[in-house]
């Protein structure tokens, strides 16, 4: 009977610990591991390098000073560099709001990127191969997850919650993040290095908004900032911008898959570019002006240069009123052959439940990535740099809702603003033609209108290729862009003992 007893109670005691595992389970507490460092060597450019690299989680502390996030990084030193005090330090975020870190870190910048097709397209069997074009050759690079991102997370407190408006909007993402780089900074011994912002979609919000807080705020003075896809950076294009920017984006896409009409598709895409933006500037936009006060006769005439530009039917124009959009480009311009367009990259394909429609049933393009990205950057972190944690690798992460009501989106006027403040800042913008979510003309348009005044133009760069979102997916493009990298960040660094002031002419 004794006997029965203690067995029913030990089953008992084992039935809770594995039901308080499981519920402990669900809710993981942040891991207090202490940085890795593993070390590594790479051909660069022909130059064999020696290199370390650090992971870990840095801890946020608000101006409190209390502990309220753990943020994952990845930080790539060259380790055969004596003298760091010259040596560029380049911080890296991608976007979302709430997408890891993982895109430029395993397929641009980084010394790993994902097998992948020269085109760009994921091959099996996935994994990541040695990158020769990456820039460490030339400066040390930091990826950095902001929180709910990889594996950074907030530290809640003892009811298991956490403040999400110290995190989640325009303007919070851009004060944390700076306290945060401050503190990486001053632990690894870099102020004296020359600094640089690189951002990915979203991520070109936030290190806008990040060169003027970081200046203003944390006084922490950057040499340039690197806008890879912007997005509008709070320079709003609505109405007939909104309408009339589309179609340079509908000519490159449509001029990719040969849609256009021969005399235009004979044409380098340069050449069909430049005389689509011509048409956009200085006819279409004036025209929609007008509205519904337009003269039929202009409206016909629109809707056939349209149709001349994008591949779409002239009366699918004017049935839109002009007004068509991105997704029913997406849904329409291979609508005979079955197929659908990826939004990031228009060069992907779908294939629908049905022909019928206004969108695409799914990012094809998106898809694609995840499938391949995923089990890469798991793998490569956890078995090539060493950094086990028990923790979900958030590629997009719980942020949402996102504050940008009342966290207002002026990254724009404040990136004017710390370039104005400092002479020596420069900004560099990379697009891919073929990218429907941040096309290559409104990065123009942008650029264009950061600086009203005209007077900081030629502090001003931009680029472009023959690829999507993800432009250095394609391996030519991802040579070339981190040679346009290496070429901006070596002609921003003032010449030594210069002064950094403005000359009077």
């Amino acid at each position: 009977m004794k006997s029965k007893y203690f067995i029913y109670s030990f089953l008992s005691l084992l039935m809770i610990s594995i039901f308080a595992f499981n519920l402990n389970a669900q809710d993981l507490q942040i891991p207090k591991t202490e940085p890795v460092v593993t070390s590594h060597k790479v051909n660069i450019k022909g130059q064999s390098i020696n290199y370390t690299t650090e992971t870990g989680m840095q801890v946020y502390h608000n101006s409190d000073g209390k502990a309220k996030a753990d943020l994952f990084y990845a930080y790539y030193k060259r380790s055969d560099v004596n003298n760091i005090e010259n040596r560029p330090l380049l911080f890296s975020f991608n976007g979302g709001p709430g997408s890891a870190s993982v895109w430029m870190h395993l397929a641009y910048t980084g010394l790993r990127v994902l097998k992948i097709s020269d085109e760009g397209f994921p091959v099996q069997p996935y994994g990541v191969k040695t990158n020769p074009n990456s820039i460490l050759d030339i400066a040390d690079i930091v990826y950095i997850n902001p929180v709910n991102t990889g594996y950074s997370r907030p530290i809640k407190d003892e009811n298991g919650k956490f403040n999400r408006d110290e995190f989640f909007g325009v303007q919070a993402d851009i004060k944390y993040l700076s306290e945060w780089m401050n503190a990486f900074v001053q632990k690894h011994n870099r102020w004296l290095s020359p600094k640089y912002l690189i951002g990915e979609s979203y991520g070109t919000v936030r290190v806008s908004g990040l060169a003027d807080e970081l200046q203003d705020r944390q006084w922490m003075y950057i040499n340039g900032v690197i806008l890879v896809s912007p997005t509008e950076l709070g320079n709003f294009r609505n109405g007939i911008l909104e309408i009339a920017n589309r179609l340079p984006y509908f000519t490159a896409v449509a001029w990719y898959h040969k849609q256009l009409p021969a005399e235009l598709q004979q044409k380098s895409l340069e050449e069909a570019l430049k005389l689509s933006e011509q048409f956009t500037m200085n006819e279409l936009i004036p025209l929609l002006y007008k509205g519904g006060f337009k003269s039929q006769q202009d409206l016909y005439q629109a809707a056939e240069k349209m149709a001349y530009f994008s591949g779409i039917d002239k009366d699918i124009f004017i049935e839109h009123n002009l007004d068509f959009s991105y997704s029913n480009f997406w849904k329409m311009l291979l609508k005979d052959e079955g197929f659908t367009l990826g939004r990031l990259d228009s060069r992907y394909l779908g294939i629908d439940r049905q022909v019928a429609g206004t969108r695409p049933d799914y990012n094809a393009e998106l898809t694609a990535w995840l499938q391949a990205f995923t089990p890469a950057i798991n793998h490569y972190i956890k078995n090539e740099l060493k950094f086990d944690v028990p923790l979900k690798y958030y590629m997009f992460g719980p942020v949402r809702p996102w504050d940008r009501k009342n966290s207002q989106n002026n990254t724009g006027e404040r990136l004017r603003q710390a370039m104005a403040q400092n002479p020596s800042l420069q900004v560099f913008i990379q697009s891919g033609y073929f990218d429907g979510a941040t096309t290559y003309f409104n990065a123009k348009y942008t650029m264009w209108h950061i600086d009203p005044s005209g007077r900081m133009q030629d502090r001003f760069h931009f680029k472009a290729y023959k690829s999507g979102h993800m432009m250095y997916l394609r391996n030519e493009d991802l040579k070339q862009a981190n040679d346009d990298l290496r070429e901006f960040i070596l002609q921003s660094l003032p010449e030594k003992g210069k002064p950094i002031k403005y000359n009077r002419k």
